[in-house]
């Protein structure tokens, strides 16, 4: 088996996309005519976005839906940057809500932001 994305459900799916572009420099690859779904660039492993009524159309099952208002769902994305502090600057700047400024902890560069639909990002300086 081989893990080859990961999907977020969100209210809206093309100011998603343009936040991560915004915030983090990751270009769309492809959207949906309807705009209901989408995939960022990131190489061989995709990160895509759709919308809830997508989501509710492929399974009848709830599901917690991630709001920056609630607390976080328990897991991140994580991205590498050579400029940790330059990278969290311009997520903030695009709206990520900031959660833990650029710190150094058991040999590594990091800081949290939080998505403006809610996820956790973790940004590690390579």
């Amino acid at each position: 088996m081989k893990f080859v994305g990961q999907v977020i459900y969100v209210d809206n799916v093309e100011e998603t996309l343009d936040f991560y572009y915004q915030a983090f420099g990751l270009s769309t690859s492809s959207i949906s005519d309807n705009g209901e779904y989408g995939e960022l660039d990131t190489g061989s492993v995709k990160i895509a976005f759709a919308n809830h009524p997508y989501a509710q159309a492929h399974f009848k099952q709830g599901y917690i839906r991630a709001h920056p208002k609630q607390p976080a769902l328990g897991f991140e994305l994580r991205f590498s940057c050579t400029n940790l502090c330059e990278s969290y600057d311009k997520a903030v700047l695009a709206g990520a809500e900031p959660l833990c400024p650029p710190c150094f902890r058991e040999t590594q560069h990091y800081a949290y932001v939080r998505a403006i639909e809610g996820t956790l990002i973790c940004l590690v300086q390579s």
